[in-house]
């Protein structure tokens, strides 16, 4: 039997983009939040938040060493599986990605240096300076890498000739407005993961009752706020996302709501058993109207159904399939709204009990907050699927279809072989970095001794030497 090398060719992506995909939001929230803390050091002086800081980014050098190894491999994969691609869309795709690789990412990595070895030769002022150039560093690498994820979403700022996108405005894809619905979207989920995998681990330490359970306790408050903001934020920024989708790409959202036809008033559908075949629902529960609120922000008005957009695009793009997989898109679109919500109900609990000063009388809640760790990375993984399944049967939208975007002389047997090589690698990194997560996140925090009572934040503080070989140690051999 022939391998499908397309097929094969999207699984490897997909596989590769999910596992990279768990280290980057983590990478993105816990920059900020190490920022944070020890900006609290410098403002307090107090050693307890350096020791909060050293931890948390200890645990951040771990997550980002194994998020550089994983993106490094999946830009083989625009050569070896989707040469056609590259082909057609690298004029555009590559410049982004060049700034990514050239500034953001070197200032973060560089900064990242100066971070771990920098504890006993900076100020402490000087050095909470160096972690939020680290955190920026690591949103402005986000920044380009969805610069450039946005024009496959919606093309903007080009030219065709001689059968390539080629770049007519370097400013239009900058001020992309899918840029500008994706970028806040990313990045408060990341702050969300960060504070779930905060909570998470203080939770455990509160539970159990460690040595260094007060100072976890004060990262678990820290974090409830931090993550309840941050949710907050992510379901604003999604609703915003999610009625730009409306217009620019109208059958991503027929999708994600099994709508077959187009409806004004537009119903919201909470449950859907839906006929993909015949285009219509086998059994469906649905508010009324609820849909045309969200969609136009009042109780009329028109959203677009799947047959009505399929007859739409045959005309306009010529004949062929242009739904996407409508079971997959709806499925994954309500794993990320229902743990997005379901983040928001425990964050809001959270805070209020740790206002309250009620946590270590709350042992089952906190072991709830522990498994909640993985509640993010639901929403992310879910998300990220939903995104890139619902916009097929494109790979730039409007543009370049998927089945025309992988390499021709490549064989389904060849991507066969490389999707077991890369899943198994990627397997093997991701027991190492949990592994490496729990080890350090377990064994708690190495409190460094104050010699100095006086020691004041305007003065660098000695080195702590436990804490300090811990937080750099492994994080850099493997980086």
């Amino acid at each position: 039997m022939e391998l499908d090398a397309l097929l094969l060719a999207r699984l490897q992506f997909a596989i590769t983009t999910v596992y990279h995909f768990f280290f980057v939001p983590l990478t993105l929230g816990l920059a900020l939040f190490v920022a944070f803390v020890e900006t609290l050091y410098v403002r307090t002086g107090d050693r307890k938040y350096r020791d909060l800081a050293k931890f948390w980014g200890k645990l951040f050098l771990i997550n980002f060493a194994l998020g550089v190894v994983t993106g490094i491999l999946q830009e083989f994969q625009f050569g070896m599986n989707w040469s056609e691609y590259a082909r057609f869309m690298g004029d555009i795709f590559g410049a982004p990605l060049a700034i990514e690789a050239l500034a953001a990412f070197f200032i973060e990595s560089v900064f990242i240096g100066v971070w771990i070895f920098g504890w006993d030769k900076l100020t402490p002022r000087a050095h909470a300076t160096v972690a939020w150039l680290v955190a920026f560093g690591s949103l402005l690498s986000a920044f380009w890498i969805l610069v450039a994820n946005s024009f496959m979403h919606e093309p903007v700022g080009y030219v065709l000739r001689n059968g390539r996108a080629e770049m007519d405005s370097f400013i239009a894809l900058l001020t992309n407005p899918h840029v500008w619905v994706q970028f806040p979207h990313v990045i408060t989920s990341g702050m969300a993961t960060a504070a779930f995998f905060v909570m998470g681990i203080s939770a455990w330490h509160i539970r159990k009752g460690t040595k260094d359970a007060p100072l976890f306790e004060k990262s678990f408050k820290f974090a409830a706020v931090y993550g309840l903001i941050a949710i907050v934020l992510v379901i604003l920024v999604g609703h915003t996302q999610a009625q730009h989708m409306i217009r620019a790409q109208p059958m991503k959202m027929a999708a994600a709501e099994a709508l077959w036809e187009t409806a004004d008033p537009a119903d919201l559908s909470l449950f859907t058993i839906g006929d993909e075949s015949e285009l219509r629902d086998r059994f469906a529960i649905k508010i009324p109207r609820l849909l045309s609120l969200l969609a136009h922000n009042r109780l009329d008005g028109e959203v677009k159904g799947i047959r009505n957009l399929q007859e739409e695009f045959s005309q306009k793009y010529g004949p062929g399939n242009y739904i996407p997989p409508v079971a997959l898109s709806y499925w994954t679109f309500r794993a990320m709204v229902g743990a997005g919500f379901a983040m928001l109900f425990l964050a809001a609990l959270a805070l209020f009990f740790s206002g309250k000063n009620t946590l270590t009388s709350r042992p089952r809640f906190l072991s709830l907050m522990t498994a909640a760790i993985s509640l993010p990375y639901i929403a992310n993984s879910t998300g990220w699927i939903f995104t890139e399944v619902g916009r097929q049967p494109w790979i730039v939208y409007g543009l370049q279809k998927t089945e025309d975007a992988v390499s021709p002389t490549v064989s389904g047997g060849e991507v066969l072989f490389s999707l077991i090589a890369f899943s198994l690698l990627y397997g093997l990194l991701m027991v190492v970095d949990v592994y490496l997560l729990r080890r350090y996140a377990i064994a708690g925090i190495p409190l460094a001794p104050l010699d100095d009572p006086d020691d004041a934040p305007e003065e660098a503080p000695e080195a702590a030497p436990a804490a300090c070989d811990d937080a750099t140690t492994t994080p850099t051999a493997s980086h």
